[in-house]
């Protein structure tokens, strides 16, 4: 007969708490996002104030041992030059006041305003002599497009939907959306692309190009698509150079009208690592502009803890937070910063010498060398760029897994790309190389790559294909 028995065992488990979640929440994010996060922080956090930059920032030695002034040069000297700019700023603006004084325009009334693609459509539908009902048609199909600019509604409808009497007709809105069709830019209000393209195709001057460009976007889009040059020389009775001339004309027009008027603001990439070489040696350092300027109010600390009781437990909260906030703030960018440092000590013949001269490197190695997890290093290098004399890059992009030659050695993938970027840079117009091509050229310099590798690594490139890079001859008149 079997009885119940109580046993107690000892095991280890990872508890991952509150802090450590916030923490790595913190450290995989993009430097515009952690500015958001940490200016959100300080608007809820009465512990948290920005610390004052110092007036004066001392020079930094060059490679050549001169001094330089970082208030005024480098990368990040828009964050050291702040109070200088700020200063500027308002002397500048108070002459234009001075000089405006007669005027209730000011300074920031001069500052353009962002306009969207429907905004923009009904300001020049405004200025047009139309009636009251024609008017709101235009309107109604304006405010039914996309962000691209097309028209995905079917016009019958939108006349169901306006309500007017007495009831819109076909032919009503078939003008109304004749009008938008003229309207800025060129293309909007089309139903599909090639109603898109045949808007802008009017734009061709040559007259024998511009026929030739419509029939082929009216009866041949798949084979545009498709680069099938020949095939279409061959329907159409004209020559490859004709063809190729039209659709070389054609790739010039925009599928996305809607995209020229954008009222979303561009975002451009800060990078979190500047590179610079220092008496011959490459160098990484953060990029001050993207550091917070964050620390504990100490008064308020101060002043809290004399004075804690028992029911200020969300002060308490929110004092233990803005502690973890500065720590995080710290151990991000010192984590940032040791990884940079470590790719770096390994790249360096990239920055030398290209593309070709990147070593194969991974995660691993990198996490073993500063004893971090894997995923910390991946967290570290996503989204996180670094500045270099040679181009902006992810940090990422410095990885790339070893891929074996023919000699036994190693070879990294980043590197096979920039060879394949050179064959196609190289290569003749008329008598491009296809992917097949490339392979067995790799081969005979001792890369072993096969055929669809090479296409992905093209594709990555985002370089087009064979038939797309082959550009035909013109035809040389015969000889009398």
């Amino acid at each position: 007969m079997n009885f119940p028995m109580l046993r107690t065992t000892q095991r280890q488990q990872h508890a991952v708490t509150p802090r450590l979640q916030h923490a790595v929440r913190l450290l995989q994010l993009s430097s515009l996002d952690f500015a958001q996060e940490v200016h959100d922080a300080m608007g809820r956090n009465p512990f948290l104030e920005i610390e004052e930059a110092a007036p004066d920032a001392p020079p930094a030695e060059t490679g050549d041992g001169s001094d330089v002034d970082l208030k005024t040069t480098g990368p990040d000297a828009s964050m050291a030059d702040s109070p200088y700019e700020r200063d500027s700023w308002q002397q500048t603006s108070s002459s234009v006041r001075t000089q405006n004084a007669e005027s209730d325009v000011g300074v920031l009334d001069l500052i353009a305003a962002d306009v969207g693609l429907r905004p923009f459509l009904r300001t020049q539908i405004n200025v047009l002599p139309l009636s009251r009902r024609d008017h709101a048609l235009a309107c109604a199909i304006v405010e039914s497009l996309d962000d691209d600019g097309y028209l995905r509604t079917p016009l019958d409808e939108l006349a169901a939907t306006s309500g007017m009497t007495p009831a819109v007709e076909d032919a009503e809105m078939l003008i109304a959306l004749k009008r938008v069709q003229s309207l800025e830019p060129c293309g909007v209000g089309a139903r599909n692309v090639a109603e898109c393209l045949q808007l802008q195709i009017v734009d061709i001057e040559d007259d024998a190009q511009r026929e030739l460009a419509r029939r082929i976007v009216t009866d041949h889009l798949d084979r545009l698509a498709q680069h099938d040059v020949n095939g279409m020389a061959r329907t159409l009775k004209k020559t490859p150079a004709q063809i190729e001339a039209a659709c070389e004309r054609i790739r010039h027009l925009n599928p996305r009208p809607g995209w020229q008027v954008d009222s979303s603001a561009t975002q451009y990439i800060t990078p979190d690592v500047l590179v610079r070489k220092i008496r011959g040696r490459w160098m990484a350092t953060l990029n001050r502009a993207i550091v917070p300027q964050v620390r504990l109010n100490q008064t308020y600390a101060t002043m809290f803890q004399e004075h804690r009781n028992g029911r200020n437990t969300e002060l308490a909260q929110h004092l233990q937070e803005a502690r973890w906030t500065v720590k995080n703030i710290e151990q991000r960018f010192s984590t940032i910063l040791m990884v940079a440092e470590a790719i770096l000590k390994r790249q360096q013949h990239f920055l030398e010498f290209g593309a070709m001269a990147m070593k194969p490197l991974g995660l691993r190695e990198i996490a073993q060398e500063l004893g971090l997890h894997e995923s910390t290093v991946s967290r570290v290098t996503n989204n996180k760029y670094m500045a270099t004399p040679v181009g902006v890059f992810e940090l990422k992009y410095f990885f790339s897994r070893e891929m074996a030659t023919t000699s036994g050695g190693g070879c990294s993938a980043t590197a096979i790309r920039g060879v394949i970027k050179g064959m196609i840079d190289a290569e003749s117009a008329a008598e491009p190389l296809s992917d097949a091509q490339i392979a067995r050229l790799l081969v005979r310099q001792g890369l072993k790559v096969a055929r669809r590798t090479v296409t992905k690594y093209r594709q990555v490139l985002k370089l087009p294909s064979v038939e797309r890079r082959r550009r035909f001859a013109p035809a040389t008149p015969a000889a009398c």
